[in-house]
């Protein structure tokens, strides 16, 4: 093996149903926060990378968007997203939640993911810690018993594993497997990083996060985020640096904007004090957020817009 080669190295997709923990496990992998996570699904609209570093192994996952019928031109280009995501990794995790039926949508999934991709598959009982024992079983068992095709062949499964990304439960059987299926190659990020995300589009994510939680049920998918700027507060001593970041979380409409602001800015001002939690532990620095809403007539149908904010 040539000396700059890993024993294992390579790419791999973490899939699933909307609302699968797809976003929790990579986290947890990780064992950093490097993807939004949400109790909603159609939360992920990037593929984020998280790095998994061993001494003599570099596993990068890839966070995708859950595979759903598009009702958007944003929906298209998410799914054009997973397609292409499939295209280049070296192994797949397919995640099927422990506490919902294998249902039509994940056969869907399956029979796309082996139509699209020639990657191995690794099925993966996420959220095990929602139920028994005997559940779990059962679980395995449908897993293991799903065919996709007409002649009745069930999926050749690399290995089926359940894990519990909230207790850690099998989380180093999870690693374990996935980079054993990994090809020898070089080190793609250095050591020390956890994702290759920047950190502009990091605080994005945080801020929709924050706001999801808050306004999920009146806007489940009409805001975006776009950092305007951001730069380090002038006449600030060496010791006590503040980073001022101004942000736009864009709507749709106008009937969207008090919805977002809340009364007497309430909504708006918790928002901004739970994003800049997040965003101060992500950076290691104090952090002023400003944030104003502006709207985007249907940016989710726009082209312009919707490259304008990087989809």
């Amino acid at each position: 093996m040539p000396m700059n080669e890993l024993a294992h190295s390579g790419f791999c997709a973490v899939v699933g149903r909307p609302n699968a923990g797809k976003s929790t496990l990579t986290n947890a992998l990780v064992g950093a926060k490097v993807a939004i996570m949400s109790s909603k699904p159609q939360t992920t609209r990037r593929a984020i990378r998280g790095i998994v570093n061993r001494d003599d192994a570099q596993l990068v996952l890839v966070d995708t968007p859950g595979l759903h019928r598009p009702r958007t031109l944003l929906g298209e280009r998410l799914n054009d997203l997973v397609y292409a995501t499939w295209s280049e990794v070296d192994v797949i995790a397919v995640c099927l939640p422990c506490n919902e039926r294998v249902g039509p949508g994940d056969k869907f999934l399956i029979r796309e993911l082996l139509a699209q991709s020639k990657a191995k598959l690794v099925a993966l009982a996420t959220k095990a810690d929602l139920v028994g024992k005997t559940r779990l079983a059962e679980h395995l068992l449908s897993i293991q018993a799903i065919q996709v095709d007409d002649d009745g062949t069930a999926v050749d499964w690399a290995s089926i594993i359940p894990v519990s990304a909230l207790t850690g439960e099998q989380l180093d059987v999870v690693a374990a497997e996935l980079i054993k299926l990994l090809p020898p190659g070089p080190r793609f990020y250095p050591g020390a990083e956890t994702t290759d995300e920047p950190d502009e589009a990091m605080i994005a994510e945080l801020i929709r996060e924050a706001a999801l939680e808050i306004v999920w049920d009146e806007l489940p998918h009409s805001i975006a985020v776009q950092i305007d700027e951001m730069r380090p507060r002038e006449g600030r001593p060496e010791t006590k640096p503040l980073l001022d970041i101004f942000a736009s979380i864009v709507l749709e409409r106008d009937s969207q904007k008090g919805i977002i602001i809340g009364h007497k800015g309430e909504r708006l001002k918790q928002i901004g004090s739970n994003a800049r939690q997040q965003i101060q532990t992500l950076l290691g620095t104090p952090v002023h957020l400003a944030l104003h809403v502006k709207i985007q007539k249907d940016w989710q149908r726009d082209p312009k817009a919707l490259n304008k904010l990087g989809f």
